[in-house]
């Protein structure tokens, strides 16, 4: 819905690069993202282990070949934050199912991850050139405002992962990590709220760009 500007020939040329290698890859991290779940509900974590490790190694590796051999797209710039996405809501998901997260915890990840799409929805209609219809709203070749994530967000998204895959191996590690998930709990939840009230705040979060296009007559 906020998106960047992407002139019309390159967009054209990365549209058809859909079936790579990278992009595969992406599919198969968010293919495991069930199968996550299913293990960490089942106290299977030596699998969930070994899962989590290969989402990791396939997001440096489909990133690095599509930047080295020119295989990016349109497709794999959704696909790829759309992973990181359904990696951190499976964790949150299933580990606050099972204890091992705080409820309320999880409860500010996902009411952060809501605001924001509620604002998002917002922001395209009111920064939409007229006329508002909704065939126009839905179309993304229309541009109307630019989303930049805010340092405190990538910091946020960091920690984040980081708290979770943590605590999706603390079962299987030889030491307690009770009191460093505790502390990383608080540090997450203090970290959601201020990422989120810096998109809302923030003046360089969001940008208008519908201004710069002529309306339609």
């Amino acid at each position: 819905m906020v998106s960047a500007t992407i002139s019309p020939p390159l967009l054209s040329v990365l549209a058809k690069n859909i079936y790579t290698v990278p992009n595969f890859l992406t599919i198969s991290r968010i293919l495991a993202c069930p199968v996550l779940g299913w293990a960490i509900i089942h106290d299977n974590f030596h699998f969930a282990t070994t899962l989590l490790v290969y989402a990791g190694l396939t997001d440096t590796v489909d990133g690095y070949i599509a930047r080295r051999y020119k295989m990016t797209s349109v497709l794999g710039t959704i696909l790829d934050p759309a992973a990181d996405k359904t990696l951190m809501t499976t964790l949150t998901l299933t580990l606050a199912f099972k204890g091992m997260i705080p409820v309320p915890l999880a409860v500010i990840i996902f009411g952060r991850d809501i605001l924001l799409s509620l604002s998002a929805f917002y922001i395209r209609y009111t920064s939409l050139p007229p006329p508002k219809t909704f065939t126009r709203y839905w179309d993304m070749s229309i541009p109307s405002a630019e989303v930049h994530p805010t340092r405190i967000s990538k910091i946020n998204t960091l920690l984040q992962l980081s708290l979770m895959a943590l605590t999706t191996v603390s079962p299987v590690l030889p030491v307690d990590l009770g009191l460093v998930l505790q502390a990383s709990q608080w540090v997450v939840a203090t970290t959601t709220i201020w990422s989120g009230a810096s998109y809302l705040f923030s003046k360089d979060a969001v940008r208008i760009i519908a201004s710069k296009r002529k309306p339609l007559s």
